[in-house]
């Protein structure tokens, strides 16, 4: 294959052209990333609706700077947007692909990812360069997306062109930063000459340098242990939460104590874990391994836990209603926070949706406020979504905090004032300052 070294001058030059394959939270943090660069970019997606908000400037609220990125390459004729796969990938040099892999029925789900897949081959030229960059199974890469290259291509991986992983490594929010500037850019490649080309690329981006892996599996698995990591370790803090609210234990104080050694990081219990990240890379381990006729016993106790959470909380806010001698059935409950974590505008996946589930078959009438999300095709139709907080505790019964929203550390008594009173709130994130409820009955995880 073609020299490399002059591969800057090349990208700068646009005589090697980028189009990325999926532009949500992680594709348009990468095509970002590599416009800033001074690179020329194809923006790929099937959603008709995200590439309308691209061009019209509205797209990636939450993250700083993509936006005004795209907005300004727009206007330069730097950066184009497309629905058509092939015809993206005929046009370009270096593909990357961002599409998420989901789960369906608690499996994993490639069926994207093969689309795209096929799509990219039928328009591969020698030369060229594939990234992979979605989070996928440790062999996804090599036993699925390369022979559908090369069937399609009739071109050989490694001789023909370079074929790398190089896994997302983002937190919503700051996307572009973490990319930029605060971590490694973990890259694999078929062979020596693509794991070269993958470094000498991604050394253009990552200020932090590029850590290699000697193998696409190696680097495949890195990704999902990064999850696989938080998983357990939410699994293990909401365990020790239980125990504490059984034992009279305050668990955040407790938590504080310890992590002042530095060996030690407990982190948050809470109403669940979601987004398509943490709940997603365990399964796919767990799925993994089970080929194989093993069984992960602790990282699927701590998925099955984690899943568990949404209802457990439930629970425990009615058994704070029944404390005060009320029935759930026909009451309003006002549900904060839709987004699977505070900050984001992403729900996909959020215990709030099991939250809203369980508390709908007790009887309950439910009202769910966010500040970032306005509408939701996934919540029954008799339930009221709005950015009114006003309107979503006015005659409720119980206030429920599901996602730790920074708005939500701000309100006190007052903001509630509309609720029916006595006040009762169960707080599944311990974002509320307690010194602000005196006069209200707050239930926070963690805490008896």
């Amino acid at each position: 294959m073609s020299d490399h070294k002059n591969l800057r001058s090349l990208i700068l030059n646009h005589k090697k052209i980028f189009s990325v394959y999926g532009l949500g939270n992680v594709g348009g943090s990468l095509a970002a990333a590599w416009l800033r660069a001074g690179a020329k970019v194809i923006g790929v997606d099937i959603s008709k609706k995200l590439l309308s908000e691209i061009k019209s400037g509205t797209s990636h609220k939450k993250e700083p700077f993509i936006s005004e990125t795209f907005a300004k390459a727009l206007k330069n004729n730097t950066l184009s947007l497309t629905s058509n796969g092939v015809a993206a990938t005929q046009q370009s040099d270096i593909k990357i692909v961002s599409v998420p892999v989901s789960l369906k029925n608690n499996k994993i789900n490639l069926k994207i990812l093969i689309s795209v897949s096929e799509n990219i081959a039928k328009g591969l030229k020698k030369d060229d360069a594939v990234l992979i960059s979605s989070s996928i199974p440790p062999g996804t890469a090599e036993k699925v997306v390369l022979p559908i290259l090369e069937k399609y291509s009739k071109l050989k991986g490694e001789r023909d062109f370079y074929f790398i992983y190089n896994p997302e490594r983002i937190y919503e929010g700051r996307a572009l930063e973490d990319i930029e500037f605060n971590y490694p850019a973990i890259v694999s490649g078929l062979g020596k000459k693509s794991l070269e080309f993958g470094e000498e690329l991604l050394k253009l981006i990552s200020k932090k340098g590029v850590l290699r892996m000697s193998s696409l599996a190696n680097a495949e698995a890195e990704k999902l242990f990064e999850g696989v990591y938080r998983d357990v370790n939410i699994a293990l803090a909401n365990e020790l939460a239980d125990f504490c609210e059984k034992t009279g234990v305050n668990y955040w104080e407790a938590k504080k104590g310890a992590n002042s050694q530095p060996f030690c990081h407990l982190h948050n219990p809470g109403t669940g874990v979601g987004g398509l990240c943490i709940p997603v890379y365990p399964r796919m381990i767990i799925e993994a391994s089970s080929k194989l006729g093993k069984y992960l016993k602790m990282i699927e106790f701590a998925r099955k836990r984690n899943d568990f959470m949404p209802k457990k909380c439930v629970n425990d806010s009615l058994n704070l209603l029944a404390k005060y001698k009320i029935k759930p059935k026909g009451i309003k409950i006002a549900v904060l926070g839709l987004g699977f974590r505070g900050e984001v505008s992403d729900s996909r996946l959020s215990p709030t949706y099991t939250v809203v589930k369980e508390f709908l078959k007790k009887g309950c009438k439910i009202a769910v406020h966010d500040p970032f999300i306005l509408e939701d095709d996934l919540l029954p139709s008799t339930v009221h979504l709005s950015s009114d907080l006003n309107s979503v505790v006015d005659k409720a019964t119980l206030v429920f905090i599901s996602s730790d929203h920074k708005l939500y550390s701000k309100l006190d008594s007052k903001s509630f004032a509309k609720a029916r009173k006595p006040l009762l709130i169960f707080d599944g994130r311990n974002i509320l300052n307690r010194n602000n409820f005196k006069n209200a009955f707050l239930l926070t995880i963690g805490m008896r």
